[in-house]
């Protein structure tokens, strides 16, 4: 009777010595759960760091792939668009319009010996321009999806990274429970808290990362669409000038 009496008087202090804050539970928490706390806590500002930049980069691009699909159905000669933007692009539409360019233009210098109006060669050199197209598109895609696997994995990982920090703690406080013999609230609660922020900082990790990752592949899918779709289109464009050198 006397110990749950003197357990029962010093629940308040125990409860007034643990506060429970989020810094406090941080330094309070056993050094393993410290640690899957920091490596949590960076990995979620390196996913904003990564959202914000995919975010303003895909405005950006969308932005300058209208600009130029205006100027490229402009009607206006496509050898001083090639001068002035597919030379040196600034962003992957052109990038993908100059290489196309490039191997028509290469086709047309007409080498010695060569005849270029011949239907086998002009179908060459529209097939090797289709073939840059491509490649191009696919450069351009990998180079704007990086990042994208380390959104995937942090929105994947994240919460069990948290769940095993919180899976160390309780393991540790069930352990200096045992030590105290007492199963006092005021001296469960504590080390329970200090577990669980660990689970709470692995799914704010999560949510961001995988609500982001699902909303930029959707982005990058329609943009990559849009590169298709524009070669497709270049690619019948410079199949009529072929036809009609072939005339």
């Amino acid at each position: 009777m006397a110990d749950g009496v003197t357990a029962t008087a010093l629940a308040p202090a125990l409860a007034a010595a643990h506060d429970l804050s989020l810094w406090s539970l941080f330094l309070q928490a056993d050094w393993v759960v410290k640690s899957v706390m920091i490596m949590l806590l960076l990995a979620s500002v390196w996913v904003w760091a990564v959202i914000f930049e995919k975010t303003m980069t895909m405005r950006r691009l969308n932005k300058a792939a209208n600009g130029f699909e205006d100027r490229f159905w402009s009607g206006g000669s496509l050898d001083e668009l090639y001068d002035r933007e597919g030379d040196r692009p600034a962003h992957p539409i052109a990038a993908v319009f100059g290489a196309a360019m490039r191997e028509w233009r290469r086709g047309a210098a007409r080498p010695v010996g060569a005849d270029v109006t011949q239907p086998a060669s002009l179908a060459g050199v529209q097939s090797r321009a289709e073939r840059a197209m491509v490649v191009t598109i696919g450069r351009e895609m990998e180079r704007l999806e990086r990042w994208m696997v380390f959104l995937a994995t942090v929105g994947s990982a994240a919460p069990f990274v948290g769940l095993f920090g919180t899976v160390w703690g309780i393991m540790n406080s069930f352990s200096a429970i045992a030590g105290m013999q007492s199963t006092n609230l005021a001296v469960v609660a504590p080390g329970i808290a200090e577990a669980l922020f660990a689970t709470a900082i692995g799914l704010v990790a999560a949510i961001p990362a995988t609500i982001a990752y699902n909303k930029i592949s959707n982005d990058l899918s329609r943009y990559a669409a849009r590169l298709e779709a524009f070669s497709s289109e270049f690619a019948a464009i410079l199949s009529r000038q072929a036809e009609d050198r072939g005339a």
